[in-house]
């Protein structure tokens, strides 16, 4: 069973930047189309962004032009450039395939990331 671990959430202030990780167990992470989604205190989880097997990637309008996708699948890997951060990224972060929420997870999720933003 392929296991997802999200990694590389912290506390930083509004404006700073982090780098998230989501790393796969088994390699047919390579053939995934994936999602990052999070979840904020007492709210439901939410789609973040997309990125297909190829590299194509997707955002939701909150975080168009501050937050970037990418992944190596030689390494089982995903990761998520967040840049500008502010206080309402505050959540906690997973990695999943896509449409998770609304077709239902492909792989179990992962206990994710916290990332906190200060203002």
């Amino acid at each position: 069973q392929v296991q997802l671990v999200e990694s590389g959430g912290g506390l930083v202030q509004a404006g700073g930047s982090l780098r998230l990780s989501c790393a796969a167990s088994a390699s047919i992470f390579r053939l995934a189309d994936m999602g990052w989604y999070r979840q904020a205190p007492g709210k439901q989880r939410e789609w973040v962004s997309d990125i297909t097997r190829s590299g194509s990637t997707n955002y939701a309008d909150s975080v168009k032009g501050r937050f970037t996708s990418s992944r190596d699948n030689a390494k089982n890997t995903m990761y998520l450039q967040m840049n500008s951060l502010k206080p309402e990224d505050t959540g906690v972060y997973y990695c999943n395939s896509v449409r998770a929420l609304s077709h239902g997870s492909a792989f179990p999720w992962g206990r994710g990331t916290q990332v906190t933003v200060s203002s």
